[in-house]
């Protein structure tokens, strides 16, 4: 078993900042900065200690984005650390909450998932000796506002971490340019500050992230999403044909009514995803639109004789499902549809070179010289015009390539979806 890296200086003040003469009389401490600096790992470490040490009977939290993503990417890791100091832990999974035993003092920790402004619903009527807030910056600021009211126990503090977003966030104003108002400890995290990280591991970061996700989750800084979304495209890198024929075949369909309806052909050659072929049309442009059996025999021209493994459909298009059903010759998977983090995941296969595209393929290389982010809105968005073929092939990344590693997943969700016949 590898033994676990020392803890970085940076590391260690998060894990001791509440018993420093200099610091512990601060309410707050907050953690930004790159991925994979390590300041989820002390910053959670840190909270459960603190709680443990200086109190007993009582409740904390700890939020995420949701209760899933705190237990895969916070409680996990958290737990035997734990038990290597000598903290007893017991999990409740069916409760959302967690209780921890430390020289007397006995603790109960409740998850919470806080996606969108619904979610402070569930953590009213609580009352809280402190509160963790992993990746802060995904959740709205009515939840994080109705935790914070929540602790009301003397001495309760505020623990949290980030990585950077653009600079009109709400948290960047309100936290990180008023840390000092707010009585709170920031301290801003690279790379460098993980030292369990090899510089192997560190370059090929590096290599993933391209533009303001490179800003972002790299360097660390709060920047806006400008220019391209795709500046690591190039004709040179991503334009060619597959050296082979392809052992797989997928289809991604973005749908439209009065907008274009783009259809993208994709086949596995080695390790690469080619988009070998497309369908786009514009009902405008043409002056009529198409029917879904329309699309449908379009849909069938692009895949002709080749076994389609499925078709992964912009999650709104239920006629265009119901009509593919219908004739019973392809598996629909409906897509991901979460817009930052497909672009986020397109942007990283892009950098990785896993997806490839025909030079036949005219209206995507048209669309993708043209995508940009919109800086009209403050938010991070991009400008909703002319990216249907960017939409489409946002889903496939998403949905199929994403999981592509793991054959299991293909296998039982094409039955799931054959039996029930979802859409």
């Amino acid at each position: 078993m590898r033994k676990p890296a020392p803890f970085s200086e940076k590391q260690r003040r998060v894990l001791s900042w509440w018993r420093d003469p200099d610091t512990r009389g601060l309410d707050a401490v907050i953690c930004d900065g790159a991925v994979r600096s390590g300041k989820t790992t002390a910053l959670s470490l840190g909270f459960v200690l603190w709680a443990s040490c200086r109190y007993t009977g009582q409740a904390f939290a700890v939020c995420g984005k949701s209760v899933a993503a705190v237990r895969r990417n916070l409680l996990m890791p958290l737990i035997p650390m734990l038990s290597r100091l000598g903290l007893s832990v017991t999990d409740f999974r069916s409760k959302d909450w967690f209780e921890v035993r430390f020289q007397g003092h006995v603790n109960r920790f409740y998850l919470f998932g806080g996606c969108h402004e619904g979610s402070a619903q569930h953590i009213q009527g609580i009352t809280l000796a402190g509160v963790l807030f992993d990746e802060v910056v995904l959740m709205p600021q009515s939840f994080v506002a109705q935790a914070i009211a929540r602790c009301s126990v003397p001495g309760s503090k505020l623990w949290f971490s980030c990585n950077p977003d653009r600079p009109a966030h709400w948290f960047y104003r309100e936290w990180i340019l008023r840390a000092k108002e707010k009585r709170a400890l920031y301290l801003h995290f690279t790379m460098a500050d993980n030292a369990s990280l090899t510089p192997a591991i560190r370059a090929r970061y590096e290599r993933l992230y391209s533009g303001v996700f490179y800003d972002r989750f790299v360097r660390g800084i709060w920047c806006a999403a400008e220019g391209l979304i795709y500046p690591m495209f190039s004709e040179e890198r991503h334009v060619r044909e597959p050296p082979g024929k392809p052992e797989r075949y997928v289809i991604s369909c973005d749908y439209g009514t009065r907008n274009p309806t783009s259809i993208g052909l994709w086949g596995k050659v080695g390790p690469v995803w080619y988009r070998v072929a497309e369908s786009y049309y514009d009902g405008r442009l043409h002056g009529q639109s198409r029917t879904d059996e329309e699309h449908y025999k379009a849909l069938k021209e692009l895949a002709r004789d080749r076994a389609i493994e499925a078709v992964i459909l912009d999650p709104s298009a239920a006629s265009f499902a119901a009509c593919i059903r219908r004739h019973g010759e392809y598996t629909v998977l409906p897509a991901e549809n979460a817009v930052l983090p497909g672009i986020q995941r397109t942007a990283q296969a892009l950098q990785a070179g896993e997806i490839a595209f025909s030079p036949a393929c005219q209206d995507t290389l048209r669309e993708i010289a043209d995508y940009c982010w919109d800086d009209r809105t403050g938010r991070d968005q991009p400008v909703k015009e002319n990216d249907h073929a960017m939409d489409d092939i946002r889903y496939f990344v998403s949905t199929y390539l994403e999981r592509d590693a793991d054959a299991g997943f293909f296998v039982s969700s094409v039955r799931r979806h054959e039996e029930k016949g979802e859409d």
